[in-house]
């Protein structure tokens, strides 16, 4: 059973097509055109065109692609903003917001032409934005799931609560967790695919695997294909062993 994951896009849509290359070289190496490509959610934020990663993806499943799409933090954010009347997200630190610089709620909007004057107000800026965001836009982060399993493998955004069955995981945890999943050592039953915390690199932890390398900060977004419990990093030289490092959590 193989599949195809990718990282953390934030708004990125150069390295999404990047990525969706090195899939496609990797696909054409071994003859497999059917294995789904997942990706770990946050598809917003942060980086230039967070519009147009969500085209690009909502084009391909539309068209029919094995593509699976999950629900991050940021994409959460977006769409409780952009509902009728617009929510912050109650995971968001007490002085925080979506428009937080370190949030990236503001460079998502710009990619859809809105601009923010000085001493903007939120009804304001929500106006414009029902405006100029899409209605399918809107939707389609507000369905995205959070939770995707095949097999031995199960793909969340930010990870599991430890102890606690799959099936009663919180859409909470399952976007926003952190600390308690990282330090658990114990096998979760399939192996959890996620992004949320960035890593130098991929890192396979045994019981977990975590994909995002930092494209929101510069970094890369990277592609892997998991064959079983093992990973390999896409690269223009071909696959690249993940290999276990038990000592990192």
């Amino acid at each position: 059973m193989r599949a195809y994951a990718i990282g953390d896009i934030h708004g990125h849509l150069g390295k999404l097509e990047l990525a969706h290359a090195l899939i496609a070289e990797d696909r054409a190496r071994c003859g497999d055109t059917e294995a789904p490509i997942v990706h770990v959610g946050d598809l917003v934020d942060r980086g230039p065109d967070s519009r147009g990663v969500i085209q690009y993806l909502l084009d391909g499943q539309v068209r029919g692609e094995n593509w699976v799409v999950l629900k991050g933090n940021h994409d959460r954010m977006a769409a409780l903003f952009l509902r009728d009347y617009p929510m912050a997200d109650d995971q968001l630190l007490l002085d925080s917001s979506w428009f937080h610089p370190a949030v990236g709620g503001i460079e998502t909007l710009e990619s859809y032409g809105i601009d923010f004057p000085e001493f903007a107000r939120t009804y304001q800026i929500h106006a414009k934005a029902m405006e100029a965001v899409p209605p399918v836009h809107r939707r389609y982060l507000d369905d995205l799931p959070a939770m995707y399993r095949m097999g031995d493998l199960c793909f969340v955004h930010a990870g599991i609560r430890p102890g606690v069955p799959l099936e009663e995981q919180t859409e909470d945890d399952l976007l926003w967790i952190r600390k308690e999943f990282h330090i658990d050592p114990t096998d979760h039953g399939p192996l959890i695919v996620h992004g949320h915390t960035p890593v130098d690199e991929v890192t396979h932890y045994g019981n977990r695997l975590n994909l995002d390398t930092g494209a929101a900060y510069g970094d890369a977004l990277s592609a892997v294909v998991i064959e079983g419990r093992e990973a390999w990093l896409l690269t223009h030289e071909g696959r690249k062993l993940v290999k276990r490092d038990y000592s990192a959590a």
